[in-house]
């Protein structure tokens, strides 16, 4: 069975993979980035074989979701995804559902400082650029023409495309699941670490029949610190940074707590933001 975590891209999904590892395995080894790769992203190639012709093609992708998921969980073990992709359906086709799924942790972070993290990442030219992508009620993210060709060339494994909409109907979506559902704010787990983490432990434990002790929670919530992905980045590089327009590496760890929308935003675009997701805002408590 699946344990989905679900964010819109740059909200702190990778942060939540790395503790969740840390806890399963923080006294077991010693961890870098690459172990991140025992939480995948879903939709992915290696999720699909046999089931598409075409990996690229979103329709016949989401024709397959269900069947690949029960593919996947096959075998009866526990799996856990990451994914940014909307919990909904695509021509009639649902993302996934209960009986694939054990549980979902949905990670939510102010789309005022969501909007800075995309504009590194996809290497967007202005802050007005990043906002039209939150905004884009029909936004999916998929590989560009040149990812394209280099991924098929080489034969490698990649990701499949997503549908992700706006920053609110993402929100929207995986606030319907209605089995075993965790929400979390990357904020919260900012300004109180031990208590939310120790909630994902204590989440996580349940599903999996697992008490997770203190000394257990306080070891992962050190190793996944920002300051740790941070460092092992910085020596090591991350296979899932991207490439920026003079062809070397962003930092994927960019700002992390220190994104701060008050500091860094015109206030134009803030207030734009404010009304645009005013409703989901309120209801999150960031207005």
């Amino acid at each position: 069975m699946i344990i989905w975590l679900s964010s819109y891209p740059k909200s702190g999904n990778t942060w939540i993979r790395f503790y969740i590892i840390s806890l399963l395995m923080g006294k077991k080894t010693k961890l870098n980035l690459n172990h991140l790769k025992a939480i995948r992203a879903y939709p992915h190639v290696e999720q699909f074989k046999d089931l598409v012709s075409n990996y690229l093609d979103l329709n016949e992708v989401a024709k397959n979701w269900i069947s690949s998921q029960e593919k996947l969980n096959s075998d009866k073990s526990l799996k856990f995804f990451k994914t940014h992709n909307m919990l909904g359906r695509l021509n009639g086709y649902p993302f996934t559902n209960n009986n694939n799924t054990l549980g979902t942790i949905h990670i939510v972070r102010d789309p005022r400082n969501v909007i800075t993290s995309i504009k590194n990442h996809y290497n967007f030219i202005s802050l007005d650029e990043s906002m039209k992508f939150i905004f884009n009620e029909r936004q999916i993210v998929t590989l560009s023409e040149e990812e394209e060709e280099k991924y098929q060339k080489k034969n490698t494994k990649y990701p499949l495309p997503q549908i992700i909409g706006s920053w609110r109907t993402h929100f929207n979506s995986w606030k319907k699941m209605n089995k075993n559902y965790l929400l979390v704010r990357y904020e919260d787990l900012v300004e109180k670490p031990n208590t939310e983490f120790n909630k994902i432990a204590v989440f996580i434990g349940n599903l999996i029949k697992v008490n997770f002790n203190d000394e257990q929670v306080n070891t992962a919530i050190k190793l996944s610190s920002f300051e740790n992905l941070e460092k092992m980045e910085r020596e090591y590089g991350f296979i899932e940074s991207t490439m920026n327009r003079k062809g070397s590496k962003n930092k994927f760890f960019y700002l992390g707590p220190k994104n701060d929308w008050k500091k860094i935003l015109d206030k134009g675009i803030s207030d734009k933001i404010s009304e645009k997701f005013s409703s989901e805002m309120k209801e999150l408590g960031y207005l």
